[in-house]
């Protein structure tokens, strides 16, 4: 399970390394080599931002009839026999839309799996609020799906727009990348 724990307040407080997602596989962000503070370090700047590509682009594991026939299960094994109470497995089930029709309904499926999938950040206070809406051109084949995150005040915290998701889950685009 994703799990964020608020740090008292500090001269300077430990920062998570920020994730950068290729539409494949995630990595570390490196600063560049001008960086004021830490040229060549672990960028540390866009924690919300590596919260939600963790939580949506990480692959949930899946109950067994919810997988499509001739589809192997995927996620981290450890969510299926290892979770606390209060723990929900790690990630989300956009993959299983990955070979999907873009069918009548299927916004609907795409909202419902990316809201499942940023509840920890809900649950574990570091937002109170997460919208994620999705809409299809089915002209274009794709399926865009935007998520914003709000704070305590009510205010937007975060706003990001994954624009072509089957693609960018296939490894064509670059979001956040930098």
């Amino acid at each position: 399970m994703l799990k964020i724990i608020p740090l008292p307040d500090a001269a300077e407080p430990y920062r998570a390394p920020d994730l950068v997602w290729d539409g494949l596989a995630g990595d570390l962000a490196i600063n560049r080599l001008d960086h004021v503070e830490a040229p060549g370090d672990l960028r540390a700047e866009q924690g919300l931002a590596t919260q939600v590509l963790i939580c949506l682009m990480t692959d949930r594991r899946v109950e067994p009839h919810e997988l499509p026939d001739g589809v192997a299960n995927r996620g981290w094994i450890g969510d299926s026999f290892d979770l606390g109470p209060d723990e929900t497995p790690l990630g989300s089930r956009l993959w299983l839309l990955r070979r999907s029709a873009l069918l009548e309904g299927i916004e609907t499926i795409a909202e419902t799996y990316a809201s499942e999938a940023l509840q920890p950040l809900i649950n574990q206070g570091a937002v109170t609020r997460a919208v994620a809406n999705a809409t299809v051109n089915r002209v274009a084949n794709r399926l865009d799906l935007s998520v914003s995150l709000y704070g305590r005040d009510g205010a937007q915290v975060f706003a990001t727009k994954f624009e072509i998701l089957w693609r960018q889950i296939d490894g064509v685009d670059r979001p956040l990348a930098g």
